[in-house]
């Protein structure tokens, strides 16, 4: 027990407390879920918006 007490400290006192790089792939992983979102969001109201121009122009071209 000894020991993992003394790898624990100097991993602490090595690296530190600081959370900013999980902060920052915390961050990271929320834009790109987000651009994921979006894009898939832009495409299917994509087609569905061209589907319902295409409905439109035909019935005015009618």
């Amino acid at each position: 027990m000894l020991t993992l007490d003394f790898i624990a400290s100097y991993l602490r006192a090595r690296f530190g407390d600081d959370e900013r790089g999980a902060s920052l792939v915390e961050y990271a992983l929320l834009v790109a879920l987000i651009a994921v979102v979006c894009i898939v969001a832009v495409t299917f109201l994509g087609s569905s918006a061209q589907s319902k121009f295409n409905t439109i122009g035909s019935s005015i071209g009618s």
